[in-house]
């Protein structure tokens, strides 16, 4: 019985064991507190290695599983970490690590800057130089000298004048006078204003307003004498500088204004003589650099460099200036009496020069902008117009060359003349049918006895004395102009061809009319006409411009024919009594022409007219008045006759001409 009891206790002494067993692994953990640290651990830092997770290798792994049960929740019985728990020197060499890196990213941008500073001292340096200096240099325009327009006795018409345009780089005005031992309301924008105003006589706030901001460049004031700028500039304001500049300026006023033309406010040669001899007025420009200061002004000892400009050439007209100014005031009184709606006169030597080329109205080269923009042409060479009866001397001159009549053969001229399809033609005055010699034909201005002559000649050879004349092409007086209206003989129907030969159907410039007469004068040899007497350079040198091309149109008999038949015109027998000159021969042509208007489609009003020359026994100038749409009287002979004998007499005294030695001859006018 015993050994039940045994094999009892046994198994209750095994049951035993088993709680004794799982209670020491519970309280294993517990022995930690016993478990002695390692002197290495107490080490300094600064000897500690860092070991990384390869170093620790299966005890590391073993670690973070056992850390991750723990988050878990799961797993056995927690064994003891032995050694693993003794992490101080890898943590303790963390700090080094970042220290380490933040050496290495300041090491690493100082050499970038390092790297920098040796490429732009090095490799850059010049540029950066260059650079720098450009931004402090100024860059100005030394304009050239304008070349003046003289007169053919050397008054001057036009002439440039220094000027200065006052400019300002806003952003430098704050430091007008902003370490100076002054009030501070005398320092700043507004003090400025204050001291700049009155030397330009403007108001202190428009000039504040001008001078505040944040702009690098603007205008204070243009075109300003130089002693004004002398002003300016001795108050020393910082930014504010002095440009050169000019200004074109004329003497005479409104005289020759529409041959000189203008210089508009931009500086461009707009019409005339400004215009078209532009190339040699001009010159060349030439430039200035300089090295300025913070403050805007001129480094003394700075770096500068200058291109002196080529002034322009000076140029001299053919035009009197004296005789111009009676010219454009005879035309104001006709235009005013007649009421007129503008006029223009035209003389000129017979070998082509102009000394006068007047156009009412006009305007004032100082001022275009006052006056209206059509009153700033140049009629006198751009406006056409049906010459009428100045145009017939074209007709007698061609029959005269053609031999198709002489200066005395008779005619009877009827008042009217009936060419069926062609219509009716009719002279001025109504009158029984006259017997007159072609002379009378022509003193009478008799449009019937004009185209019985004319009809004795081609279309074609009518066409080809025209044009020889110079009708329908420009004159080449180097100005701009119109070469008229001639259309050619296959465009004419049969009217046409009667109008052309007295002066209807075809249309001429003033100018043109002037050379027909001038060729004749010329003992028919006709010369381009000429406005440009010579040319000056900048050194003085003269450059005479050489004369116009010389065409002959008529032979010399002709000319001396046509010329005794025209003074009769200048007498008590012919149209224009009014235009003969005391003391000399004079030999002319009246014009009374229909106007055409293209505003109504149709004629409306006349052109009065007059050309003539003096001495007529030898011919040195020649002067053509033309009234444009008189209402107050419209005869070629009482309208623009009486102008032709005032502007006429003071040319020929102006010119030193004598009065005509030969007494007057003409033809016989009539024949029984």
């Amino acid at each position: 019985m015993k050994k039940p009891t045994v094999k009892k206790a046994a198994v209750k002494k095994a049951a035993a064991k088993k709680p004794v067993a799982k209670k020491k692994a519970t309280a294993k953990p517990v022995a930690r507190k016993s478990v002695p640290r390692r002197p290495v651990a107490r080490k300094p830092v600064k000897k500690a290695k860092v070991l990384t997770r390869s170093a620790l290798g299966p005890v590391a792994r073993t670690a973070r599983a056992q850390k991750k049960r723990r988050r878990s929740g799961s797993g056995g019985p927690r064994g003891p970490r032995g050694p693993l728990l003794n992490l101080g020197p890898p943590r303790a060499g963390a700090p080094d690590a970042r220290l380490r890196l933040t050496a290495a990213v300041v090491v690493l941008i100082f050499v970038v800057l390092a790297g920098r500073l040796v490429q732009l001292q090095t490799f850059e340096s010049e540029k950066l130089s260059a650079e720098a200096l450009d931004n402090r240099m100024r860059t100005e325009t030394l304009y050239a000298h304008r070349g003046d327009i003289l007169d053919t006795e050397g008054t001057v018409l036009a002439t440039t004048v220094e000027r200065r345009h006052i400019t300002v780089d806003q952003t430098l005005v704050p430091l007008y006078n902003k370490y100076a031992k002054v009030a501070e309301s005398e320092k700043g924008v507004a003090a400025a204003a204050r001291a700049l105003a009155p030397v330009l006589d403007l108001p202190v706030a428009d000039v504040q307003k001008s001078l505040e901001g944040t702009k690098r460049f603007g205008y204070v004031a243009k075109s300003v004498e130089p002693t004004v700028w002398r002003d300016v500039s001795a108050l020393r304001i910082p930014g504010v500088i002095g440009v050169q500049a000019s200004r074109r300026t004329y003497p005479a006023g409104s005289v020759a204004s529409n041959v000189l033309g203008f210089i508009n406010s931009e500086g461009k040669a707009v019409s005339g003589i400004e215009s078209s001899q532009n190339e040699l007025l001009h010159g060349t420009d030439g430039e200035s650099s300089y090295e300025r200061g913070s403050n805007g002004q001129p480094i003394a000892t700075g770096v500068s460099s200058q291109t002196d400009p080529v002034d322009g050439k000076q140029v001299q007209l053919t035009l009197d200036r004296d005789l111009q100014f009676k010219a454009q005031e005879a035309l104001e009184k006709v235009v005013k009496s007649s009421k007129a709606d503008s006029a223009q006169l035209v003389v000129m030597k017979r070998t082509g020069e102009i000394l006068a080329l007047a156009d009412v109205p006009t305007f004032d080269s100082n001022s275009p902008g006052s006056s209206k923009v059509e009153n700033r042409n140049n009629r006198a060479l751009l406006d056409v117009f049906e010459p009428g009866s100045t145009s017939k001397v074209i007709t007698a001159a061609a029959a005269l060359e053609e031999g198709e009549v002489e200066p005395t053969t008779p005619m009877k001229v009827p008042y009217l003349l009936d060419r069926g399809a062609a219509g009716q033609i009719r002279d001025s005055h109504e009158h029984e049918t006259e017997k007159l010699t072609f002379a009378g034909v022509l003193a009478q201005s008799s449009n019937t006895g004009t185209v019985m002559v004319g009809e004795k000649m081609s279309s074609q050879t009518m066409y080809d004395y025209l044009t020889k004349f110079g009708l329908g092409s420009k004159t080449g007086v180097g100005l701009a102009e119109s070469a008229g209206i001639l259309g050619t003989p296959q465009d004419w129907d049969g009217r046409t061809r009667l109008n052309v030969m007295f002066g209807q159907g075809l249309s001429v410039t003033a100018l043109q009319s002037a050379s027909v007469f001038a060729t004749v004068a010329n003992d028919g040899v006709r010369v381009q006409p000429k406005l440009i007497k010579a040319v000056t350079g900048a050194d003085g040198q003269l450059e005479a411009e050489p004369a116009g091309e010389k065409t002959r149109v008529i032979s010399q008999k002709t000319a001396e024919d046509l010329r005794l038949m025209l003074e009769s015109v200048v007498s008590e027998d012919g149209t224009a009594v009014d235009a003969e000159i005391p003391g000399y021969r004079v030999a002319g042509k009246t014009g009374t022409a229909q106007r055409y208007s293209a505003e109504l489609g149709r004629y409306d009003g006349y052109t009065a007219s007059f050309v003539g020359m003096a001495p007529a026994d030898d011919p040195e100038l020649v002067v053509a008045v033309f009234v444009q749409n008189p209402t107050k009287g419209h005869y070629g002979g009482t309208v623009a006759g009486p102008v032709f004998q005032r502007i006429m007499t003071d040319a020929l005294i102006s010119q030193g001409i004598e009065p005509s030695g030969a007494k007057k001859r003409q033809f016989p006018l009539t024949w029984s």
